[in-house]
């Protein structure tokens, strides 16, 4: 059976479309950056991607139209994420121009020196050529004691003193060297933003932040889009597997009733209504997904415009219930969510 035959089999009215609708949900709409070149305005999120998953949903992510891919060295599964990317740029699906592929330096190969070795690994993993943007990952580098896994990415590491802007400078030599088409951030707050933009000899185009109803970063968006700088969301849903989840912790639960209503006035889902939402943040979302018909469903969110009203109910969420505190980097140089406002 086909994949749109099986899509448009499901009994659930999202999913119901005729081969020309399918063809014009696909169509994601692009960002431009700084530099001239255009993101898509929504990616494939990779973090928490079981092996043997990850590659799949990739190469149905790519048949449903995704062109931007999220990934990072340390989630562990860049070696099938490029064996997706080149099974579909082989069978003609897509060219490599076509598509956005960004990954991530790791705390742990922050010292100058260790920044290209590093980029060029992620490179080796992927099978690529090139990245279409490269991040440093956060703001706070590390020496690893210990094994690191994806889940538990800052265990068996303590934070040093070692400064962001020497790191920048390495990633700026990537870029420099062709590794990269482009260089940017994650996890910084504006006073390290701030910093690096006048220091760096190459801006960085994008600074990748948490973003969801609970902490909707609305001031931190503003900052980095006056200084144009494009913001990516990771956990757009709030990251609701994360394993280090206290019973405390707020919760965006996607059976809200005020989520429900405004899905059923535009027919989405919640999931839906979140992240047009993110959309309208001025935000590109990344939601991680390996189910056929979620991929499909976090797509289909540009056909249709909140209105202030509905707006302002998403807005009464924020609560600032960050859900990656890295408490762990608590304490270490350069960490991002103390001491300062936004």
């Amino acid at each position: 059976m086909s994949l749109i035959s099986r899509l448009t089999k499901s009994s659930k009215p999202m999913y119901v479309r005729c081969k020309a609708t399918l063809a014009q949900s696909r169509r994601i709409p692009n960002v431009l950056l700084n530099n001239g070149i255009e993101i898509p305005n929504l990616g494939l999120g990779t973090w928490q991607a079981e092996p043997g998953e990850v590659e799949n949903a990739v190469k149905i992510a790519i048949d449903l139209g995704y062109r931007h891919l999220d990934c990072a060295m340390v989630y562990g599964n860049e070696n099938e994420i490029g064996n997706a990317i080149r099974e579909k740029i082989d069978d003609g699906t897509v060219r490599r121009k076509d598509l956005f592929v960004v990954t991530k330096l790791w705390n742990t190969f922050h010292e100058l020196e260790k920044v290209v070795p590093a980029c060029e690994e992620s490179l080796k993993n992927f099978g690529l050529d090139y990245l279409d943007m490269y991040l440093m990952h956060w703001p706070v580098a590390q020496k690893v004691f210990g094994d690191i896994t994806s889940n538990l990415p800052f265990k068996n590491a303590v934070g040093i003193d070692y400064d962001y802007l020497d790191t920048w400078r390495g990633l700026e030599e990537c870029q420099r060297l062709g590794l990269t088409r482009s260089v940017g951030v994650s996890n910084f707050n504006s006073k390290q933003l701030d910093r690096l933009l006048l220091a760096c000899s190459i801006k960085p185009v994008m600074n990748q932040i948490e973003v969801h109803p609970n902490l909707n970063q609305k001031k931190l968006i503003k900052f980095c889009r006056d200084r144009d700088v494009a913001v990516t969301a990771y956990s757009p849903f709030g990251s609701p597997s994360r394993p280090w989840a206290k019973p405390d912790d707020p919760v965006l639960s996607l059976d809200d009733p005020k989520l429900i209503a405004i899905g059923e006035k535009y027919g989405k889902s919640p999931a839906q209504i979140v992240l047009r939402y993110i959309v309208e943040l001025g935000a590109i979302p990344i939601p991680k997904s390996t189910n056929e018909k979620r991929i499909y469903a976090n797509s289909s969110i540009f056909d249709f415009e909140l209105s202030p009203d509905d707006l302002e109910v998403l807005d009464s969420f924020n609560c600032d219930g960050r859900a990656v505190p890295a408490l762990e980097l608590k304490g270490c140089p350069h960490y991002p969510f103390e001491g300062v406002e936004f």
